[in-house]
């Protein structure tokens, strides 16, 4: 690595103002609140859903959940980061662990895309493929891109490296999401079914592309403590769409498809009745 390269593990806490200090604070703040509180209401919800799609649900909460609790590590990480001195925040001594949102992505990306898997119509091989494939693709992409994330400053050509290896696992996951499980959402015969597939796989990229913009903002000219700050923004607004956005329309998914079962108007309540037809002889 070149010896202007600044490396920080993990990330070094700065001078900064009070307005910037309390900026993060907020934010790191309110996403804490907003995943705590969609892990409960999609939790409480499942027992609404028939079982098939009780999985989708329980995941759905389990990545906020995830969420939640990093979200809590990195808050606390941020706070023994400074102490307030004549009204300005002053730098501890203590490093700026901002690593728990990597072990977070690790964890959560793939179960996001598992979700969403896990409510499209597939047989259970094409269903543990899928889930396979995506899963270990978004793994590959966290660690990637992650030795990247650490350089802030110097020879930034070292973070654009990183972020042209992840972003051919995540131009992988983009295709199958947009275009390899097109004909999958196509074949659904409901159309409210098909509206609210498309729009959560639609969204899921639109999401997902605010990561690597956010990841490039040192590469724009913002340095210092500044990149610090508009990263912990950027990546906490597209943790809050992605994760809780991305949970409550994979609820909507899992209400309308149990809805369809019950009332017997899908393919699946057919296949339902004829079991319970082949069982009772």
């Amino acid at each position: 690595m070149n010896s202007t390269t600044t490396t920080i593990t993990p990330m070094d806490a700065g001078d900064m103002s009070d307005v910037q200090f309390n900026l993060v604070y907020d934010i790191l703040s309110f996403s804490l609140a907003t995943m705590m509180a969609t892990t409960i209401f999609l939790w409480l919800r499942v027992g609404s859903c028939v079982e098939k799609y009780k999985s989708a649900l329980i995941i759905s909460g389990l990545v906020t959940f995830i969420a939640a609790y990093h979200y809590m590590r990195i808050f606390n990480s941020w706070t023994e980061a400074y102490a307030w001195e004549n009204g300005s925040p002053t730098a501890t001594g203590v490093p700026f662990n901002d690593a728990y949102r990597y072990m977070d992505w690790l964890l959560t990306v793939p179960l996001l895309l598992i979700e969403i898997v896990l409510v499209m119509k597939l047989s259970v091989e094409e269903t543990m493929s899928k889930a396979t494939t995506l899963g270990v693709s978004s793994a590959v992409m966290i660690i990637l891109g992650y030795p990247g994330e650490l350089v802030l400053s110097g020879n930034l050509g070292t973070r654009w490296f990183y972020w042209a290896l992840a972003m051919v696992p995540f131009l992988y996951i983009v295709y199958t999401l947009l275009v390899d499980l097109s004909s999958v959402i196509a074949s659904e015969s409901d159309p409210k079914i098909q509206n609210l597939l498309k729009m959560v796989t639609v969204w899921t990229v639109i999401s997902w592309c605010t990561y690597p913009i956010v990841y490039i903002f040192p590469m724009l000219g913002i340095s210092g403590i500044n990149a610090v700050v508009f990263i912990q923004l950027g990546y906490s607004v597209s943790d809050i769409i992605s994760k809780c956005g991305i949970g409550l329309l994979i609820y909507q998914i899992t209400m309308a498809k149990s809805a369809a079962i019950l009332n017997g108007t899908s393919e699946e309540s057919d296949i339902m009745e004829r079991r319970k037809t082949v069982t009772a002889m």
